[in-house]
């Protein structure tokens, strides 16, 4: 997969990846014309599924690493991106 359709985050608010968060990158990577992948902690998801990213469990700190399919998707990968750079707004 081509670098610029993988990008490393870092969860940077208190409470982690909860039903807020994970409820925006699903409603961002169900927009995507093919798959949106989340990896943490050896396991990888299906980023348009809410439950697979609270199966994640991820707390303030993990690295987790977002890979779109398709390059029509980058606009959406930098989406998710700047949720988690700016802390989901928390």
């Amino acid at each position: 997969m081509a670098e610029e359709l993988k990008v490393d985050v870092i969860v940077r608010n208190p409470l982690g990846l909860h039903a807020r968060p994970a409820a925006l990158i699903a409603k961002l990577a169900m927009n995507a014309s093919a798959g949106i992948w989340m990896t943490a902690n050896s396991e990888t998801i299906d980023a348009s599924s809410i439950i697979d990213i609270l199966s994640l469990a991820c707390t303030d700190g993990t690295r987790i690493t977002i890979e779109a399919e398709s390059k029509s998707d980058v606009e959406i990968l930098r989406e998710i991106r700047s949720l988690f750079e700016k802390g989901f707004d928390e």
